[in-house]
Formats: C-alpha cells, sequence, structure tokens
C-alpha cells in the first residue's frame, strides 16, 4: 500500500475503533477477508426481484435476518419507495458490479456502481440503524465515493448502502460533516504507529477478535448480574 492510499476497510475499522484498525493491520492479507457468510449475504442485493416472488418457505432457507413476511413487505416497501424515486431499477440493475477503485486517498472493492448520476453502493451484511447509517459505514461511503470521482474524473454527490439481509436500502448525502468524519478516520490510519489509546465505548470491546491483544476487561454477564 503506498503512503497516498488507505483501504476503505481500515479507514471503516478506524471510525469504529482506531485500536481495533491498528491490530487488524498486523493481521496478513488472507486473514482479513470477509467470512463466506457475508458473501452469501451480499449475493441476496442481485436477487431483489426473486425474493420479492418467493414463498416465505424458500425465504426461510436464504440468509435473511428477520421473519420471511416480515422481509417481504419491508423489502415491497423498499422497492415502492425508491421505484417512486426513480431509482429501484438503478439499483437492481447497475452499471457495474465489483470495480476496484483507486483515488487519490483511499482504495477498496466498490460493490455497484450507478452510472447517470455516478454513484457508489455499498452492501452491508450487518443491520441497519434505525435511521440513516453508522458513522463507520458513512466514512466507508465518503471513501468510495470520493475514489471512485478521482477515478472516473466525475463528481459523485450521493452514496447508497444496502443492508439486504433486511430488505432495507438507504442514501446518503456527502454533506460537510460527513467529509469531516472521512477526513479524521484518514489522518488517524495515517497516524498509527502504536496502539492507540483504548475507547471508551465499551459495548464495542464484547464481540472484537482483538480483545485478548486489547487487554481490556469485558463485563461478563456473570458480573453484570451481580454474581
Amino acid at each position: 500500500m503506498t503512503r497516498t492510499q488507505v483501504s476503505f476497510s481500515d479507514l471503516r475499522t478506524a471510525a469504529y475503533c482506531p485500536r481495533k484498525c491498528y491490530y487488524q493491520r498486523t493481521l496478513p492479507d488472507e486473514d482479513r477477508e470477509p467470512p463466506s457468510e457475508v458473501d452469501a449475504i451480499r449475493v441476496l442485493a442481485t436477487r431483489y426481484e426473486e425474493l420479492l416472488e418467493a414463498p416465505p418457505a424458500a425465504l426461510e432457507r436464504e440468509p435473511i435476518a428477520i421473519p420471511p413476511t416480515r422481509y417481504r413487505d419491508r423489502l415491497t416497501s423498499t422497492r415502492r419507495r425508491l421505484e417512486a424515486a426513480g431509482h429501484w431499477d438503478r439499483l437492481c440493475n447497475p452499471s457495474d458490479r465489483g470495480v476496484f477503485a483507486a483515488g487519490k486517498h483511499c482504495r477498496g472493492i466498490v460493490h455497484k456502481v450507478l452510472g447517470n448520476p455516478l454513484e457508489p453502493v455499498l452492501i452491508s451484511s450487518g443491520e441497519p440503524p434505525d435511521t440513516g447509517v453508522w458513522e463507520p459505514q458513512s466514512v466507508h461511503a465518503v471513501a468510495a465515493a470520493k475514489a471512485l470521482a478521482w477515478q472516473r474524473g466525475e463528481r459523485v454527490e450521493r452514496a447508497w448502502l444496502e443492508y439486504p439481509a433486511y430488505g432495507v436500502i438507504r442514501s446518503l448525502e456527502l454533506t460537510t460533516r460527513r467529509k469531516a468524519q472521512f477526513r479524521n478516520a484518514l489522518r488517524t490510519v495515517r497516524e498509527l504507529d502504536g496502539p492507540p489509546a483504548r475507547t471508551t465505548n465499551r459495548s464495542k470491546c464484547d464481540a472484537c477478535e482483538f480483545v485478548a491483544d486489547c487487554g481490556v476487561k469485558t463485563r461478563t454477564l456473570r458480573s453484570l448480574l451481580g454474581l
């Protein structure tokens, strides 16, 4: 990796927890690949129309995160909203998929690329927040937009986040605040020359694979119950 380019995954992780990003960067590349279940969920984002027609029994065999009936209702609502705004067909039939984008500051894979106007789409295997998108995903989206804009020589004003396991698709404008969050994450990654301070939000530590390296003492169920 060159001095001027930071990976999308490092930016996303640094926005979540800089210390986790430090430990993640010590892993070999093969250990940083997403698990197979992530790929299975991402494939859902290529099959929306098929999923809308699938009976509940068939949906139960898919890697969705909510009950089949609720999933189909939510995806139907998503399609209706995006069709009204003229975006559904663009998202189901993007100009390109799996595009490697290398910009001035960052690089990585853009899961879908929309045209007219140029917009990146990222696919999350996780759960969406009640509104908007999670901050690390916002940073990732800005990074993808900037890299794509640099590579194509076009302005990018908006990005998309898809949560296919939940039937949710959301857009985000590249606001001044989001760009500032991106710059902060970029600076954090570039300045990592040792483990940064531990996060004060210990809820982030409970499921972290680096908790033993980090030395954080997480609260067990026993301690939470006062036993």
